[in-house]
């Protein structure tokens, strides 16, 4: 034997040795959890394949040609396996097969050399074509793994351009969503979908206000600034209201409030009011007239800012100075805690916008969730906009809900609440209204019939006078935390005879898409009542149907299978289908129990409090979302026992058991992710959709968000493959044909057209962002901008204070 002979074989010896190593621990964890998943009546591929990648193992280290042969028999099963379970869909089909490609690789390059030593007969030119094939295919793949794949691709002709009507362009961003009717759209087309290529950073402004911990319980920066003139108007996590310079970005004022709370520091926004502007009276038949409001000839606060604090004060302030409105309430704060009873922080906090209704402020609150049975109540409140005096209540917990408080009594504990921006509209006086459920959430053993009346549905009350027009019910007896979550949009539905019906449309965080007649609250598009399941919790006051907005399409809400269970690697994938088939799951209203069930969407969503942005000129909507299971179980307790959560979402992160005090039960619930913590059903996990609402179909979805800046254990993955990523924050639509989003995972701004949903621009952040966009025309200088505040992605330990304003490059 030769020197290079000797030296070959040991090769042989060690390289075969060492596959067959990695073969026995790849088939004896298929074997074994496969066996398992076959208990749970699940797939037999699993199990199947460990026993015959074991036999291939032994064949190797026994320096057996044979070895390829049977591994190559499970490889070719795995492909016939994954294309029945798959199908052609690309990230289930490269969770299934990369891995096992690479060791048939890696098997037929040792082919050749094992079969030489075993039999003496050479077979290298197939051997190392087959391989040169299969490494070619993978190398196609992972090209492929950093292109997007649409779950719904765009066909057709885009619609061209509309040009802005003379006189019709958008002169300020004065509402947290754009219009009191929640638009998210700007009607500017300066930036385009052909030019935004050029677009560039204009001015970064820093607020000095860096949220800290992305845990659910630190702050989070959150907020979409206004434009009034030529002043930008911002808001910090800790209530802080700075104004800057709308072409510089450069400071004018600050006004310091410093917030403070245990959880869930953040602001979302501001509204602005204008006393030496004309008031527009409604103009519908039979509709209230707006309150008159004027400021004293010298005082100040002429044109005032309002901001919801998370402490529970309302705040006014000078929009031209950023002085106290010294004639608002005391000082120019009003106390939103009075006469709620016990609401200590963290109980009862503000998060989003005042909305503006006529000259009237209205504010609703954040009542923590999974708490305890007696929480602050959800009473609804409208203000005096100069002099910040309540001028009605609204308490879902009584009979007559507009009836004045006796002397000492509190307002009604543990109601529905509403903690997500409102939406008004001028020509009806009314404003709308998204509602959460009552405390404690999970369980609704002691909810009252008013309870059942109000919990997570829309509620349009008259903005003078505070009295109930309609409510529309999104839930019954909600169980899942499927609180309404945004910014009802208002907008002109097409209907079918061609006439516009003025409209109410929102997302949930169950997946569905509302359409109601702003009118009378019922649904234009078809909602099904649809039997569901319980749990056999004691007590439970169940709904046997639920509402489902069929009519519309659901967003992420699909009916999960073993076979949308994914992972990274086979080894992920397989604990994912071992835990979905220990969990009980019957589809979207899945109602906990005392085992372990699965909630899809989670209470997360499904879609959250970014809102929709609209296209009114095109019938369109823009929805993001977030798909992100949740696993629960409802552990029984003594009512009393233990101390309360303090209502910060780190109770979803694997907290153990925590108590829901003043019921019968604790719960114990967390993300449903693999073991390298990535969601366990098949990506997307965010899109961003396109919905027409002439036909009711999704025009188009594309996934959002890379893995870029995240990753497994948290550790960053460096690679932009457009999965589609967990999405928090709004959206910004324009005339220009373009969709903005930043709220993804990874660091950027990007824009889709909004036609096709082809992404034509993107900027790298300096942190992530879970703010919403939005866009102006400076009245100085005529360049329009488009502006984001980045604080920091929300599973990103990454902080900053960043405003940053992008416009066209200068020629």
């Amino acid at each position: 034997m030769t020197r290079s002979e000797t030296h070959h074989s040991v090769a042989l010896k060690t390289g075969s040795r060492l596959l067959g190593l990695v073969l026995l621990a790849t088939g004896l964890f298929f074997a074994v959890g496969g066996a398992k998943l076959a208990a749970l009546h699940g797939s037999l591929y699993f199990v199947i394949a460990g026993v015959v990648i074991v036999a291939a193992a032994i064949q190797f280290m026994r320096l057996k040609s044979s070895a390829v042969l049977v591994y190559g028999a499970a490889f070719a099963g795995t492909v016939i396996w994954a294309l029945v379970d798959a199908g052609l869909d690309f990230w289930p089909l490269v969770s299934r097969l990369m891995l096992p490609a690479g060791l048939m690789l890696l098997s037929l390059l040792a082919w050749p050399a094992l079969r030489k030593a075993d039999t003496g007969v050479a077979i290298g030119r197939g051997a190392y074509l087959a391989a040169a094939v299969l490494a070619l295919v993978m190398g196609a793949t992972f090209v492929q793994m950093f292109q997007p794949h649409p779950t719904v691709a765009f066909q057709g002709t885009p619609v061209p351009l509309v040009p802005v009507a003379a006189g019709h362009a958008q002169k300020s961003w004065a509402n947290y969503g754009n219009t009191p009717g929640g638009s998210r759209f700007a009607a500017l087309d300066q930036i385009t979908r052909d030019n935004v290529g050029k677009l560039e950073v204009a001015w970064t402004f820093h607020t000095g206000d860096t949220p800290i911990s992305p845990t659910g319980n630190g702050a989070e920066d959150q907020q979409t600034p206004l434009q009034i003139g030529d002043r930008v108007y911002l808001c910090t996590p800790h209530n802080n209201v700075i104004a800057v310079d709308a072409d510089s970005g450069k400071k004018i004022w600050e006004r310091a409030i410093n917030a403070q709370s245990q959880v869930w520091n953040r602001c979302r926004g501001l509204a602005y009011f204008d006393a030496t502007q004309p008031l527009a009276q409604p103009t519908l038949a039979g509709a209230t007239p707006v309150l008159p409001a004027a400021v004293a000839a010298g005082a100040n606060c002429q044109r005032r800012l309002l901001m919801n604090t998370i402490d529970a004060r309302l705040v006014a302030i000078d929009a031209d100075t950023g002085a106290m409105c010294t004639g608002f309430g005391n000082g120019g704060f009003v106390d939103l805690k009075a006469r709620l009873g016990d609401a200590a922080d963290p109980k009862y906090q503000l998060t989003s916008a005042p909305t503006l209704a006529g000259t009237t402020v209205v504010v609703g609150g954040r009542v923590a969730d999974n708490v305890q049975t007696d929480m602050p109540g959800g009473v609804l409140r409208g203000f005096d906009v100069i002099t910040g005096q309540m001028r009605w209540a609204f308490d879902p917990g009584h009979d007559d809900p507009n009836a004045a408080l006796e002397p000492g009594r509190t307002y009604a504990r543990s109601t529905p609440n509403s903690w997500a921006p409102m939406s008004y509209d001028a020509a009806m006086n009314t404003v709308f209204i998204p509602m959460g459920s009552s405390s404690v959430d999970l369980w609704g053993g002691n909810r009252t019939p008013l309870d059942h009346r109000y919990a997570t549905s829309i509620l349009a009350l008259d903005a003078t006078t505070g009295k109930e027009k309609w409510v529309y019910q999104t839930v019954h007896n909600d169980l899942w935390d499927f609180d309404v979550p945004m910014q009802p949009s208002l907008i002109d539905f097409p209907g079918k005879d061609g006439k516009a019906i003025p409209a109410v449309v929102f997302g949930s965080k169950s997946g569905q898409i509302f359409v109601l007649d702003r009118v009378t609250g019922k649904p234009i598009t078809r909602v099904e009542e649809r039997p569901v399941k319980t749990a056999g919790i004691s007590g439970e006051q169940y709904a046997l149907t639920q509402p489902f907005s069929v009519g519309m399409p659901q967003i992420g809400a699909e009916k999960l299978s073993e076979s949308d269970m994914w992972g990274a690697t086979p080894f992920d994938q397989l604990m994912c289908r071992i835990s979905f088939k220990s969990m009980r799951y019957e589809g979207l209203f899945t109602a906990p129990g005392t085992d372990v069930s699965l909630s899809f969407p989670g209470s997360l969503g499904g879609m959250n409090w970014g809102s929709l942005s609209t296209d009114p000129n095109n019938h369109l909507i823009f929805v993001n979302d977030m798909r992100l299971g949740l696993w629960v179980q409802m552990i029984p307790q003594q009512t009393d026992s233990g101390p309360a959560s303090n209502g910060g979402e780190a109770i979803n992160a694997g907290m153990g058991a925590v108590p829901l005090k003043g019921t019968p039960y604790a719960v114990n619930k967390n993300r449903f992710m693999s073991p390298l913590g990535i969601p366990c059903q098949k990506p997307p996990f965010g899109t961003l959709s396109a919905v027409d609402l002439k036909t009711q179909k999704v025009l188009w979805q594309v996934p959002v968000g890379t893995v870029q800046d995240t990753g497994p254990f948290g550790v960053k993955m460096r690679m932009k493959m457009p999965i589609g990523m967990p999405t928090l924050g709004g959206t910004l639509a324009t005339q220009g044909g373009l969709v903005f989003i930043a709220g993804t995972q990874d660091y950027y701004l990007r824009a889709f057209d909004s036609a096709t949903g082809t992404e034509v621009w993107k900027a790298r952040l300096p942190v992530g962002s879970q703010g919403g966009p939005m866009s102006y025309v400076s009245p100085k200088t005529g360049k329009q901008y488009v502006l984001i505040s980045a604080g920091g992605a929300r599973q990103s330990p990454d902080r900053g204070d960043y405003v940053i304003a992008y416009a066209l490059k200068q020629q």
